[in-house]
């Protein structure tokens, strides 16, 4: 019912920047709350922030605070990253989430590959 695409990620040196952004579709639509979330080889899927659709509430893992910036456009049911200061441990698959109705995050997006240089 619910369709996430992700884009707008690449490689680029540290203490750049990349706009991840997640266009949502589908036959019925719902909104609650969306995430990203990123996940490095290896490594588990670890989140890294989230929004209201509503109140516009976010949240975020403390190692992004301050870099990072969740945001969302209704008219569009876009969802963005804003991700400022990248680091090489900011390195992984990057991947949008839906919970249009606080059952959890059930729909996934593709993912984007972010990769920071040194």
């Amino acid at each position: 019912q619910v369709q996430l695409v992700e884009s707008g990620g690449g490689l680029v040196q540290a203490g750049g920047s990349l706009r991840l952004s997640c266009a949502a579709s589908g036959r019925t639509f719902s909104n609650y709350r969306s995430g990203w979330f990123r996940q490095a080889p290896g490594k588990e899927r670890e989140f890294v922030a989230d929004i209201r659709w509503t109140s516009g509430k976010t949240s975020y893992r403390d190692s992004v605070k301050g870099r990072f910036t969740i945001s969302r456009d209704n008219a569009k049911s876009t969802v963005y990253l804003q991700m400022n200061s990248l680091k090489p441990e900011d390195t992984a698959v990057y991947y949008c989430a839906a919970d249009p109705m606080s059952l959890g995050y059930n729909y996934w997006g593709q993912g984007t590959q972010v990769t920071v240089s040194s």
